[in-house]
């Protein structure tokens, strides 16, 4: 049941700080404003509700890229850094790990206002904020104990509070929400132990936090789809996180997102060998009502970890509208996004786990690939996927997809787990990575990768691309590295045009917006971002970062 919480109730779970500086006038987002966004904003995860992750700013260019300064930076809190700062009106939100908000002047990082929010217990602390929301006057923050929080847009002050997952049974969410036709929607994570809930994706009212629906990302029992899983409970179809933000359609009125694997994660320790709906399965839902219009399942029974929950794409093929996605095997899918049909799937090459069919799409798993208890299994890639969470963008002038890779295998052996309520878990008793064969003793390779599956270049770097990728009109393309390196990249030719060394790794999503006129790029830099950080300190000892330090680092041309 959603718990809604008036302000003067809340001092126990958030505190706003006194602002160091007074908020400029800023104008309400409307839907309209959402669906088109103005050119120096950065209004939804990837800017636009397409997934593209590209700006239309264009005064940052090939020919002028390279005279690109530091124009100022922010430090922020310690844990997980994976944020996606939101630009509006010329200021600037941004989302530390922990929960905490900070409204910024995005011309010169002054400190507007802060809304640090306080746990009640350890659960929480440090974990990432991938990104927030913005809707009228409202910031929507999904947290690390598995709430929703409106905050005001201009003090930073709770409008209002809802409850929509039992974080004592390790709920959360680190990915933030999608706002479509004043409904927030967001997808739960944190569904690895045994309970009835099941994971959920939900919709709540964006002026009131009342809840308007809730889809099961997981197939119940007697319900479409329930036979999937054999004849296991509801209690024990564990997994089906929605734990990356979805994408919106406005003239099919259809919101797709990405359910990732089922759990435990192999076949043997989840005890069926069941295609396991709707995990590894790309959704089309009414935002209206959360029904489900269309599904897509890419790995039928998963049972290497391998997600397919990323970033959804919406792209027009020579005029048929598509959906694009590239999960951990590193295969472009290309689906309809009308009605689902599958399309087309363009496999990069470097997984050993599946062969799909190339006329149905049809996945099965390769000889000796389909994993045994207590019995140790070599595939690629590693659990760490050649892609994750760090976004591939798209550019509309080369029709292409920019798409951070990392290259490694491993060796695990999987599991049993426990049978009860509030057991379960992931089913791997160990790990041992190692680089992959063809990498030439390279971690990290970028790649520009046309519509059709054309690879139209590539860099390979020692340590992984660890950020997201960004594409501007300027005819760039900016990407950072595990060794603390920024880069931008020409998208035609993949000529390297600028470089900066950060502190520490270039990790999150980077942006770009304009205020008064003048364009400036902002990387996020960090720790922490799971296994893509972990394995490089393995396999690639010799390059270091700082075991500390986040931070937001913004840079323009100089004024003339």
């Amino acid at each position: 049941m959603v718990r809604l919480a008036m302000c003067f109730l809340l001092v126990f779970v958030g505190v706003v700080l006194p602002a160091a500086g007074q908020a400029p006038a800023i104008r309400s987002v409307t839907d309209a404003v959402l669906a088109d966004p103005p050119e120096e904003s950065w209004l939804n995860w990837r800017r636009t509700r397409d997934g593209w992750g590209y700006s239309p700013l264009d005064q940052i260019t090939r020919d002028n890229v390279g005279n690109m300064r530091m124009v100022w930076s922010w430090a922020m809190e310690a844990g997980s850094q994976q944020t996606t700062p939101i630009v509006h009106d010329g200021v600037m939100f941004l989302a530390s790990p922990g929960n905490i908000v900070q409204a910024l002047d995005a011309a010169t990082g002054d400190l507007l206002w802060e809304h640090r929010r306080e746990f009640p217990t350890g659960r929480g602390r440090g974990r990432p904020n991938r990104n927030i929301a913005i809707y009228e006057d409202k910031i929507i923050l999904n947290t690390a104990d598995a709430n929703i929080v409106a905050l005001d847009v201009r003090s930073g002050e709770i409008v209002w509070e809802a409850e929509v997952g039992d974080s004592a049974k390790g709920y959360f969410y680190t990915g933030g929400a999608l706002v479509a036709d004043g409904k927030v929607i967001s997808g739960m994570a944190g569904c690895m132990r045994f309970w009835d809930d099941g994971c959920f994706i939900t919709a709540h009212d964006a002026r009131t936090g009342r809840e308007l629906w809730r889809t099961s990302t997981v197939a119940r029992p007697g319900e479409p789809g329930g036979d999937s899983w054999g004849d296991l409970p509801m209690m024990f179809r564990g997994g089906g996180d929605a734990w990356i933000t979805g994408t919106y359609d406005a003239d099919l009125d259809l919101t797709f997102w990405g359910v990732a694997q089922a759990k435990p994660w192999a076949q043997v320790s989840r005890r069926t060998d069941g295609q396991a709906l709707y995990t590894s399965s790309t959704l089309a839902l009414d935002p209206d009502t959360g029904a489900m219009r269309w599904y897509y399942q890419h790995l039928p029974g998963e049972s290497h970890d391998m997600d397919e929950v990323f970033e959804r794409v919406l792209v027009d093929v020579d005029g048929r509208p598509s959906v694009f996605t590239m999960g951990k095997l590193g295969v472009l899918w290309q689906l309809d996004r009308v009605t689902g049909q599958f399309i087309k799937a363009t496999d990069l090459g470097y997984q050993n786990i599946v062969d799909i069919d190339p006329a149905s799409g049809r996945m099965s798993f390769r000889p000796g690939m389909v994993p045994q208890l207590d019995v140790e299994l070599e595939f690629c890639p590693s659990h760490s996927g050649l892609k994750s969470w760090r976004a591939m963008s798209y550019h509309p002038d080369t029709e292409a997809f920019y798409i951070p890779l990392t290259l490694n295998c491993q060796r695990s052996i999987y599991s049993d787990v426990e049978w009860r309520e509030g057991g379960g878990g992931n089913g791997m008793l160990g790990r041992r990575n190692f680089l992959h064969p063809e990498s030439e003793g390279n971690l990290g390779e970028f790649v520009a990768m046309h519509v059709s599956g054309e690879i139209l270049w590539s860099h390979r770097k020692r340590t992984p691309y660890i950020s997201a990728a960004l594409t501007t009109a300027g005819g760039l393309v900016f990407v950072g590295t595990f060794d603390r390196q920024a880069y931008a990249y020409d998208v035609e030719t993949g000529e390297q045009l600028w470089e900066t060394r950060l502190p520490t790794s270039s990790q999150g999503f980077p942006i770009t917006y304009a205020v008064a006129g003048k364009q400036y790029v902002a990387v996020p830099a960090g720790i922490g971002g799971g296994s893509w950080t972990t394995i490089p300190v393995e396999l690639t000892p010799e390059k270091r970062r700082p075991s500390a330090g986040n931070g937001l680092f913004v840079f323009a041309l100089p004024d003339e």
